[in-house]
């Protein structure tokens, strides 16, 4: 089920861009006198009409107390106070209005989250990060990761992929070491997962290997973690630390933790520069 929050107003123009400018929001649906907005997984639609709805409270949230205080330097001059911890709630906000007098709410949640992004968030804001806090990455977490990877393609539906979770440090060190610099973010985090392919499974274990390695990180990210995709991992080395058969294949080993800074979506190449179309 999805769903959107509509409210009446007498500026509706004037609202539409408030919204689009100061919070980066995209036109979802125009339907000319009502016009739906979308920004993450909110769906925000205003209605032109000859009074203004201002009850209640549209609350905006992210990923860590940084991006709410940048959102705080982009509204300060409509911000009802300053960013403060709500230890009842454990949260960290401001409030600001918008032109018509709606409250408005920028917060970060101070504790883990069940997934919330859009499909589209998550393929577009997935960053590599190298860096991570010193957190556990709970059972119940990876479990949950763990759970969305069952649904990773795999050559005649072999399901050869497995997942080794490192957490014995000693190990990771040694993981970290193989490659020098290129391998160095491993030790940087509380765990290390090993995405591999059983070579009896399959025929095509490179191939089924790196797609539920990519499958992972996608999931991970949209359960709040971080990963990088560290390359030229299927090494004897690797295999003798974590015991797997020499037949199999290794994706990547890969840090996994709670990013130490969310990072912004970084420019990319117009379609135009990437795509070609036969006739």
């Amino acid at each position: 089920m999805s769903g959107i929050i509509f409210n009446k107003t007498k500026k509706l123009s004037e609202i539409v861009t408030f919204y689009k400018e100061k919070l980066n929001m995209e036109i979802w649906d125009d339907q000319t006198k009502c016009k739906i907005l979308s920004k993450g997984n909110l769906l925000l639609g205003f209605c032109e009409s000859d009074f203004s709805e201002t009850e209640g409270m549209i609350t905006f949230f992210y990923e860590d107390k940084q991006m709410v205080d940048k959102m705080y330097k982009n509204f300060k001059d409509i911000a009802t106070c300053k960013p403060r911890e709500n230890e009842e709630f454990n949260i960290y906000q401001f409030f600001a209005k918008d032109p018509e007098g709606r409250n408005l709410e920028f917060q970060a949640f101070l504790y883990d989250l069940a997934p919330y992004k859009r499909g589209d968030e998550i393929l577009r804001k997935r960053r590599s990060y190298r860096r991570f806090k010193k957190k556990e990455v709970k059972d119940t977490v990876l479990k949950k990761i763990l759970k969305d990877c069952r649904y990773s393609p795999t050559s005649m539906n072999s399901e050869s992929y497995y997942f080794v979770i490192v957490k014995n440090r000693k190990k990771i060190e040694k993981l970290a070491a193989i490659r020098g610099n290129s391998s160095k973010p491993i030790k940087e985090a509380p765990v290390a997962v090993a995405v591999c392919a059983s070579g009896e499974k399959t025929k095509r274990p490179k191939q089924d290997g790196d797609i539920a390695a990519y499958h992972f990180m996608l999931s991970a990210f949209n359960y709040g973690l971080g990963t990088c995709w560290i390359a030229d991992m299927n090494r004897k080395k690797v295999k003798k630390i974590l015991d797997i058969p020499e037949n199999d294949f290794v994706a990547t080993v890969t840090p996994l933790g709670y990013p130490d800074k969310y990072k912004n979506k970084p420019d990319r190449r117009k379609i135009e520069e990437f795509f070609i179309v036969q006739k």
